[in-house]
């Protein structure tokens, strides 16, 4: 997949794909990083784009970009009717705006058509992410939200390590992301993230929870390979006159018996962004940390702890695949992002080519994550409405 990781992949290509963007413009942080996540193994180009929903600020922001005048959408609706008639039209959309304006275009690409790759959470709403669900599968074409995190190499050895059972039935999983960026009301302030972070119309029904309490809930599903039945979950806004949560405390019952933690915070003086995980099983147990990501920690029962590195001592070709550097030179954020992309690339160009992507390539969140993270954040509202009763998560 990454041309780095295994010298040459073999893969006869005659051409990269075309990359579509729906916001990413002028000012914005995220679309920057998913441009050069796309870039990072070139396998895309980015070719279109309805970057802002002020048409100069797109025109201006396509420029900055070097795509075509022609090619620059004042909307996604007029950018989707636009791509499909052409026949050098997009292969995917990479769709990149605030969590209140995923939906409306989405759907648009969906129902032209295309595929589809969707920053997270999917939507604010659960109807609207089972909609889109429905019209990917009945379209039969990829959806991939970017839990970014997920195609860190470390996690994927993590995840592999699970279902090889090298931890035994899993009992416990914890994890925690906290940050402290939001721990003044920066809102006030003019920071554009953090405005429509904090706004409900905006941002949807949860704060912290929608933010970064669903990266975590994405993770700790992906590596402990079971699915959270419910949660009980307390959300609180310690900023003062704040709308949203901006720290939020749950418990977990898996599928199956276990048990877990969950503890999201944007108000955790000190921490910059710590995601962390740890998974225990009746035989072992994996610790892993994204500010420290090049390290994976296995402990066998009964034995002293084995430090496994990214591609390095105790890496298997599951990381190796998605490594780009070697030992010791660290890789992570941007590199995650990419590993996605990749991964999404494999598997358009294998239905473009009319064969079936490789195994290895389908590690990668797709609508139905994106479903359960948005249930996800409904049942934790929920909960901490109802004075952090235990509610189901209703994905289906």
């Amino acid at each position: 997949m990454t041309i780095e990781a295994s010298g040459q992949d073999g893969a006869s290509r005659s051409r990269r794909l075309r990359l579509g963007m729906v916001g990413g413009g002028r000012g914005a942080f995220i679309g920057a990083v998913h441009r050069i996540a796309a870039r990072l193994d070139d396998r895309w180009s980015l070719v279109a784009g309805a970057l802002s929903s002020s048409p100069e600020k797109a025109r201006a922001s396509g420029a900055d970009l070097l795509i075509a005048p022609d090619r620059v959408y004042d909307d996604a609706a007029a950018m989707a009717k636009a791509e499909a008639a052409r026949e050098d039209r997009i292969d995917a959309v990479s769709i990149v705006t605030p969590n209140h304006a995923h939906f409306e275009p989405a759907k648009h690409f969906l129902e032209a058509g295309f595929h589809v790759i969707c920053d997270k959470p999917l939507t604010t709403g659960l109807a609207q992410a089972r909609e889109l669900a429905r019209i990917a599968k009945n379209k039969g074409v990829v959806f991939a939200v970017t839990h970014n995190y997920t195609g860190y190499p470390l996690i994927r050895e993590a995840r592999a390590l699970v279902r090889s059972g090298a931890l035994g039935a899993v009992r416990v999983v914890q994890v925690e992301y906290a940050q402290d960026w939001l721990a003044t009301r920066i809102e006030e302030e003019g920071q554009k993230q953090a405005a429509w972070r904090t706004d409900p119309a905006k941002s949807g029904p949860a704060g912290s929870v929608g933010d970064i309490g669903s990266h975590a809930f994405n993770l700790a599903e992906f590596v402990a390979g079971v699915k959270v039945e419910r949660l009980c979950a307390d959300l609180t806004a310690f900023a003062p006159g704040r709308r949203l949560d901006d720290n939020a405390h749950m418990l977990l019952r898996f599928a199956g018996g276990a048990r877990g933690a969950l503890w999201c915070s944007q108000v955790a003086v000190g921490e910059e962004n710590g995601l962390t995980l740890r998974v225990y099983g009746e035989t072992g147990s994996l610790s892993w940390a994204q500010e420290n990501p090049n390290v994976l920690v296995h402990t066998p029962i009964g034995e002293p702890p084995r430090l496994i590195r990214r591609n390095g001592a105790g890496s298997s070709a599951v990381s190796q695949r998605v490594s780009r550097t070697p030992s010791g030179h660290p890789e992570g954020y941007l590199e995650g992002f990419a590993n996605l992309y990749s991964d999404i690339a494999d598997q358009i160009e294998a239905r473009l080519a009319g064969t079936s992507a490789p195994s290895e390539a389908l590690d990668v969140p797709t609508v139905d994550d994106g479903v359960r993270g948005v249930a996800f954040i409904e049942a934790a509202v929920r909960s901490s409405q109802g004075d952090a009763r235990w509610e189901a998560i209703e994905d289906g």
